[in-house]
């Protein structure tokens, strides 16, 4: 493969495919997600552990990263929208944290199709639109349960480390590499699943595994940079009270620009590859580009 020739179309089809403003866009759903999304997840986890020891690992994880005040702005978004205790009143409260929670993915699909050239066919109806909630709906699910993988390894790789490190100070750097790798290791599996089962369009695992290690390879890499200039920028005390948001906003918009990229990675790879782009039972093709493509 030439690479010259791979990053040039990389960039062309990154720029056709409008990446900065499908980016844009789902940042936007997903401040309006990520509340009802973050207590789904802490509720899912709460199953098997302590809500309270999820809920403070994750914020930990984010203050870590963005800081303190991002970290006290998601616990508020996660404290408003707690449902109440009060039967009725619950169940109605979980059905709209599920309807907000898959907004996000709603969004997240339709931004991965565009870049796949793909749309739901027109005659898909009700059905369609059913099958569409019930695979945000498994999604949101999902996260939740990636959550609790997620936390439990981290705790189990924070006990280890803390016991080693009594012995073997010197296992600092050896623990945090770890830390680093198996972090690294669990975005990928996640942005496999994203690439392989949002999108309407039928993808072997072959094809997606190299993107999605790209993908995340990017993401973590962006997460390192980002807590190195946090620690030295006074961005959020600059804009007051309206700064924690705006360090959530640019990581958002930043994640979905890399999600979006490693999509585009995927589908250019494929291309290279001699591979068709096929659509699933209930969408079609709608690029004409990818349309004179799976002719030849």
């Amino acid at each position: 493969m030439n690479i010259k020739s791979f990053i040039k179309k990389l960039l062309g089809s990154w720029s056709q495919d409008k990446v900065a403003t499908l980016s844009a866009g789902l940042s936007y759903y997903t401040i309006f997600s990520i509340g009802p999304l973050l207590v789904i997840s802490i509720a899912i986890a709460g199953l098997f552990l302590d809500k309270n020891v999820v809920q403070d690992n994750l914020l930990e994880q984010i203050g870590n990263t963005f800081g303190k005040d991002p970290a006290d702005q998601i616990k508020i978004m996660i404290s408003n929208v707690k449902p109440s205790t009060h039967i009725i009143s619950n169940i109605i409260s979980t059905i709209i944290l599920l309807f907000g929670a898959s907004g996000f993915f709603g969004a997240l699909q339709t931004g991965l199709n565009q870049i796949w050239g793909v749309a739901p066919k027109a005659n898909s109806g009700l059905m369609g639109l059913i099958k569409s909630r019930f695979l945000s709906f498994t999604l949101v699910l999902g996260v939740g349960f990636l959550l609790l993988i997620s936390l439990i390894l981290s705790l189990v790789l924070s006990f280890i480390s803390n016991y080693l490190l009594q012995f073997l100070p010197q296992l600092a750097i050896l623990s945090y590499a770890l830390n680093l790798f198996i972090s690294l290791l669990g975005v990928t599996l996640l942005f496999a699943l994203i690439l392989k089962y949002i999108p309407d369009i039928e993808l072997q695992w072959r094809d997606v595994w190299l993107g999605a290690f790209f993908t995340a390879l990017l993401f973590t890499l962006g997460k390192l940079i980002l807590g190195i200039y946090l620690s030295y920028s006074n961005l959020s005390k600059g804009y007051g009270a309206a700064g924690a948001l705006i360090l959530i906003l640019v990581w958002i918009y930043y994640s979905a620009q890399i999600l979006f990229t490693g999509a585009e990675f995927t589908k250019v790879l494929l291309l290279q590859k001699g591979k068709h782009i096929k659509p699933s039972d209930n969408a079609e093709l709608i690029s004409d580009e990818l349309k004179k493509h799976k002719k030849k």
